[in-house]
């Protein structure tokens, strides 16, 4: 197989995986259309949707994210491959309940994973430190910028009391619940005006 065809195939792998964004994980509450989906009410309103899922799927979650410094919520981060794979998603900062600041984040991955696929992903922020130096960054990779703590669950399905303990804890949600043994290692995380 020749270089050229291969990459011509695997950029319409991530083609058509972007063009499968309607697809995503939650979908917003509330009236919406007529309203782009990447405006920033479109945003507010599946981030909504997406932290009231949370809440309902994961014991002990509200009390994280409600204690926490802030939260950063990608509502739905659509990616797919075939070879060399791609993520992007938009979301929204949130301290005390309220967005402070938008955001797009992206992501490259190489193996064979043919297919299009579409998740949440919620990172809570415990420490003032560790928020800030994130507000403070001009672009934040996990693993690079900050070590990122996937939750952890107790044999009862509830978070594990160490999770409230770990700077930067993160959710991963797909359409059939919590994805485990998620890595989110080299996502980059890049403040947007929607």
């Amino acid at each position: 197989m020749h270089v050229a065809p291969f990459r011509l195939l695997a950029a319409a792998a991530i083609a058509s995986t972007l063009a499968v964004a309607g697809c995503t994980v939650t979908r917003p509450s509330g009236p919406t259309s007529g309203v782009p989906a990447s405006s920033p009410s479109a945003i507010d309103a599946q981030v909504d949707a997406s932290l009231s899922r949370l809440h309902d799927t994961v014991a002990g979650s509200r009390a994280l994210v409600a204690g926490a410094q802030g939260v950063l919520v990608f509502p739905s981060v659509v990616g797919g491959s075939l070879g060399v794979g791609a993520e992007y998603g938009r979301g929204a900062l949130r301290t005390g309940g309220r967005t402070q600041a938008y955001y797009s984040t992206t992501a490259g991955s190489i193996g064979f994973q043919a297919g299009a696929q579409s998740k949440a992903v919620f990172y809570v922020f415990n420490s003032k430190e560790a928020l800030d130096k994130f507000r403070q960054s001009r672009g934040w990779t996990v693993g690079a910028d900050a070590t990122v703590a996937l939750a952890r669950y107790g044999a009862n399905g509830v978070i594990d009391t160490s999770t409230f303990r770990q700077p930067v804890v993160a959710f991963v949600m797909t359409n059939v619940g919590l994805e485990a043994g998620a890595s989110l290692q080299g996502a980059k995380v890049t403040q947007i005006r929607p």
